[in-house]
């Protein structure tokens, strides 16, 4: 589904949603729960797209219901897979979650990515900016793309209005909130979150931090 020019949702990863950024070199943001990879393809495929037309993966955080398709892409596609250092110790299995997350990565299980870059913040990967958005996980990080932001699970979209990511994952509080902060004081007109459907921004930003 086109959102805007250039800016697709994969309907096929509803429930957690992955994003494709066309351009001269297409990328595809996050990889929704694993099992998917053939009908993410099959979704390109209609958008007249090859999986070897990817030429980077970006991961918002290291959660399965978001790296859970990045191994499978990697092999079809050759793109290039990019994660926070933050998050590659966890996205590796090289270290477990606690609480609740814990649980969850005994659940939704992962075959492992070839992560190939690790973010410098403020740099660009084609034209999208990487934002570091710790809070959620110890690494997440969002992405501008013109006036669009790629929000991952800072936030979560429903009934029109916007929310923060659910207090039982938030790694840290006190850093989500910071987050929401440093954001609202980007320009951007869409959010498009992995849990909920796309939404223009208005003044639902600002109600996230009353």
């Amino acid at each position: 589904m086109e959102i805007i020019k250039d800016i697709h949702l994969l309907q096929t990863t509803k429930g957690s949603y992955a994003y494709l950024v066309l351009g001269d070199e297409p990328i595809l943001i996050d990889t929704s729960f694993p099992g998917r990879a053939p009908a993410i393809v099959a979704e390109l495929e209609k958008l007249g797209m090859k999986p070897t037309d990817i030429a980077h993966i970006l991961l918002t955080h290291h959660d399965g219901d978001h790296i859970g398709n990045a191994h499978a892409l990697q092999q079809a596609s050759g793109a290039q897979v990019w994660a926070s250092h933050e998050d590659l110790p966890y996205i590796l299995k090289q270290r477990s979650a606690s609480g609740f997350r814990r649980v969850l990565q005994t659940v939704v299980r992962t075959n492992l990515p070839r992560v190939d870059h690790t973010y410098v913040w403020g740099q660009k990967i084609g034209k999208i900016e990487v934002i570091p958005t710790p809070g959620h996980t110890p690494g997440h990080v969002s992405f501008l793309y013109e006036e669009t932001l790629f929000s991952g699970d800072l936030v979560v979209s429903s009934k029109n209005k916007l929310r923060p990511a659910p207090a039982l994952l938030t790694w840290n509080k006190t850093a989500l909130k910071r987050s929401l902060s440093a954001i609202k004081k980007r320009e951007f007109l869409w959010v498009c979150p992995a849990h909920g459907e796309p939404i223009q921004r208005g003044n639902l930003w600002e109600t996230l931090l009353d």
